[in-house]
């Protein structure tokens, strides 16, 4: 039950805490890492740039996972009261759903003060050319990225947790800062196709399990299946057609691909509306988890 317990304070450290500054965030240690590693080898010839990649991945996520098994064996070995905590402490950090929540809300909080506010607020969630968004793109972007970060940063983590423990969490948080770093084409074409790749393979089941979360009886199987893979991403588009069937909206990336098409675009509603429902997914998908957990130990 220690697991469970872990589990539970950590989500209560992320509901009424957020996350930590910079400085004392473990991800970001990991990002001051891994980043200079990454420019030594993106400008290197394909096959020797993809190679190194590889292997700096492989290495990266190992160590990230060995330290996490050190502490969950650290933590086994140590009274509840000790190890509860500790456990805690180390799988808040491969989470952070208050944050995504937060960050999306503001977007819409920036738009009340004009839409060149909401531009420059949502700039902080994508990587798009955020001055040729009107107010609905603007809004459109922030509940995709928050759909899509449902899963990356909530529901993917906390799979891994159940399927490997502290060292899962923490790998798919490990690997997916990578794919974030190293994953674009361009420069880093070949050594980051390994960290892109791992991040697909890695999210494959817990997307859709996202989807399922933010998913709605009503809308049939079918339309999301057709629709799920429209964007470049082979993930992303689950819960993000999930989340856009959900509130009615649609949801898109002009000259690459439009979810649920049809539908308005989104307003100041909608933007409430994905919030809400995000939430409730949120504690479903905590919900989900620790029930499995118990189930886990009871059952080994």
């Amino acid at each position: 039950m220690v697991a469970a317990a872990a589990l539970a304070l950590a989500w209560l450290i992320d509901s009424r805490f957020g996350e930590p500054r910079s400085t004392w965030h473990p991800v970001a240690w990991f990002g001051r890492i891994a980043a200079p590693l990454g420019r030594r080898v993106h400008s290197w010839a394909a096959p020797a740039a993809f190679a190194a990649g590889a292997v700096l991945w492989c290495s990266l996520v190992a160590a990230v996972a060995g330290a996490a098994f050190a502490v969950e064996q650290a933590a086994g070995a140590a009274p509840a009261w000790i190890a509860i905590p500790l456990l805690a402490a180390a799988l808040k950090p491969t989470f952070a759903w208050r944050m995504l929540n937060d960050e999306v809300h503001a977007v819409e909080v920036a738009l009340g003060h004009g839409l060149e506010q909401g531009q420059a607020r949502v700039a902080r969630l994508c990587s798009r050319d955020v001055t040729q968004l009107d107010a609905a793109a603007v809004r459109e972007t922030a509940i995709e990225t928050l759909a899509e970060n449902f899963n990356d940063s909530l529901v993917a983590p906390l799979f891994w947790f159940l399927v490997a423990g502290l060292p899962g969490a923490w790998a798919w948080r490990a690997a997916n800062t990578l794919d974030a770093m190293w994953g674009y084409r361009g420069p880093w074409e070949w050594a980051g196709k390994w960290a892109a790749r791992a991040d697909d393979v890695m999210g494959c089941v817990p997307a859709r399990l996202a989807a399922l979360l933010l998913w709605r009886p009503s809308v049939g199987v079918a339309r999301l299946t057709r629709e799920a893979p429209l964007t470049p991403s082979p993930n992303g588009g689950w819960p993000m057609a999930a989340m856009a069937f959900r509130i009615g909206v649609r949801l898109g990336k002009p000259g690459a691909y439009a979810l649920n098409a049809q539908a308005p675009a989104p307003d100041a509603a909608a933007l409430t509306n994905a919030l809400t429902v995000g939430e409730g997914a949120a504690r479903g998908a905590i919900a989900a988890a620790l029930l499995l957990v118990v189930l886990k130990v009871n059952l080994w």
